[in-house]
């Protein structure tokens, strides 16, 4: 059972990353195709358009976010199963452009994957 692990988008590529995988609903600027050919683009995972609106990153939205988020993936199980695939196989790094390392989605789905796994 491979390893999830969550990282900027705009931060190099690393030997142990594994399959990476962009889990934003929008491309990252800035980041051109050629740079993320390597990676798997699985935007059906992201928040939806309105939740990610709604949320704006705003901390004192966090906790109600991971709920509304983890509701959306519940109700989304092609792209987890996707996901769950690629961590069956082996280590999986989540990408996500967000400047807050600590409030974005890849935390709640890595940390939803991870137990989804373990159980």
């Amino acid at each position: 059972m491979g390893k999830v692990a969550i990282k900027r988008v705009y931060d190099p590529p690393a030997r142990g990353d594994g399959q990476r995988v962009l889990v934003d609903r929008v491309w990252p600027r800035g980041i051109s195709k050629e740079e993320l050919k390597d990676a798997l683009w699985l935007k059906e995972v992201a928040p939806t358009t309105a939740l990610r609106q709604w949320f704006g990153h705003k901390p004192e939205r966090w906790r109600q976010f991971q709920t509304r988020y983890r509701k959306e993936l519940e109700g989304n199980p092609e792209p987890l199963a996707q996901l769950r695939g690629l961590i069956r196989k082996g280590p999986v790094t989540l990408l996500y452009a967000a400047k807050d390392t600590e409030h974005n989605q890849a935390v709640v789905l890595a940390d939803y994957l991870t137990k989804q796994v373990k159980s």
